[in-house]
């Protein structure tokens, strides 16, 4: 590693095409469905799906397939690298479901890809072995950060906050559309991309997406020293956009009675209804700001409120981690003590899915394709923060935050 500072600038690679830019992007690859990979595929041969989910015959390599198409674009001139070391900042103004648009900022740097051991990179979840084993492949075959990580910087003064939002007040470098987000891109080299990387390296950072990337980044490191770095989007704590959505909880399974766990979950909350002609989502806030809770949507119409006791008995409650930080989080009380209840009610095998739209949850219970739906408040950065300085995890699908970090904006060649 050149520098022994945690966030660095870096010589980027961007597409020479920055005029139909709109085309040439795509969501991080762990959102993309197939069919929408085939949509933005078809948009452009170029586009970075070709290379950051290859597809190739059944005969072939697929990563090498990738390696292939990205050393001709290259030699075609389809992608161009930057005279210095730069950083990008990122623009990206969305719409939240509930509530005024939106413009979240953050800057495209190079950050030190090592283990969390050494405590300057912090996760909040746990990863699986078959997409690190996929990515960690596709990145030895590439040499190349074909996407970034999330990562969240405190920024405890707010002044990596104020330093993006002076550049966001000048013309952009360039312009893009992605799925209804639009995306301004400013190329910041020389002394002021390096105090941007010396503001964000000032305390350690935080993963909001990206794990399995991260270690990955960090495999390769072992292997190859001189690749000790990776393409990571920093957004301050403090920055005015910054959004998480809960994620909530669809149960669809037959055989299955919310109401006969009313008598158990007494023990625990203080059990409640909607009046008919209150939102849903306007009380769902409102409940929550009385402490941890919960809102549940029954076929019937009923809307059951659940709101943890100050005295509930946390400790009998076998699979709830001691951890006060885990403890505070609402999924983690609401996963464990009615989730997973309602999900063993029944011997028959239920499907439980996951959607940051409570519109999305709330109707598919009220057309009956749902048993119950099982409505969240959004946890806090600081949550996030707290989790992840104990050295823990949060549940499965805890966090949602959005807009996600556009792929193809800017590359990160590792050779």
């Amino acid at each position: 590693m050149g520098s022994s500072d945690l966030v660095v600038p870096f010589r980027g690679e961007r597409y020479r095409a920055t005029d139909r830019l709109s085309a040439l992007i795509a969501p991080p690859y762990d959102v993309i469905s197939p069919e929408q990979r085939g949509r933005y595929a078809a948009w452009d041969s170029h586009n970075i799906v070709h290379v950051m989910l290859p597809e190739a015959m059944a005969h072939e390599d697929r990563y090498a397939r990738a390696a292939a198409l990205l050393a001709a674009w290259r030699a075609r001139g389809v992608l161009v690298t930057d005279a210095e070391p730069s950083v990008c900042v990122l623009a990206q103004e969305y719409q939240p479901p509930d509530g005024p648009a939106r413009t979240r900022l953050g800057v495209f740097a190079a950050v030190a890809a090592e283990p969390y051991e050494a405590g300057r990179v912090k996760p909040h979840e746990k990863t699986h072995a078959g997409p690190k084993a996929d990515r960690l492949a596709l990145l030895r075959a590439t040499r190349t950060n074909l996407e970034s990580i999330f990562l969240i910087a405190p920024d405890a003064d707010g002044a990596l906050a104020a330093e993006l939002v002076g550049i966001a007040k000048t013309a952009p470098t360039a312009r893009a559309e992605l799925d209804g987000v639009r995306v301004r891109v400013w190329v910041v080299g020389g002394e002021v991309a390096s105090r941007i990387a010396h503001l964000a390296s000032r305390s350690p950072l935080y993963i909001a997406d990206g794990h399995h990337r991260y270690e990955t980044a960090v495999a390769y490191a072992q292997e190859n020293p001189a690749g000790d770095r990776v393409l990571a989007l920093l957004v301050s704590a403090r920055d005015k956009g910054l959004t998480i959505l809960p994620t909530h909880r669809m149960i669809f399974g037959p055989g299955r009675d919310p109401l006969t766990l009313l008598d158990r979950w007494a023990r625990f909350f203080e059990v409640g209804s909607l009046p008919p002609r209150v939102d849903p989502v306007a009380g769902l806030a409102a409940i929550g700001a009385r402490g941890t809770a919960c809102l549940m949507a029954l076929p019937n119409g009923q809307h059951l409120t659940l709101v943890l006791k100050a005295n509930a008995p946390l400790d009998a409650v076998p699979g709830l981690p001691p951890s006060p930080a885990v403890r505070a989080l609402d999924v983690a009380v609401f996963e464990e003590l009615v989730v997973k209840e309602i999900l063993l009610l029944d011997t028959s095998t239920p499907t439980l899915t996951y959607t940051p739209d409570a519109r999305e949850a709330l109707l598919a219970v009220r057309k009956g394709a749902a048993t119950c739906a099982v409505l969240l408040n959004a946890p806090k950065v600081e949550q996030v923060f707290a989790v992840a300085d104990a050295g823990e995890a949060m549940p499965q699908k805890s966090t949602y935050f959005i807009p996600k970090v556009p792929s193809g904006l800017v590359l990160r060649p590792l050779v």
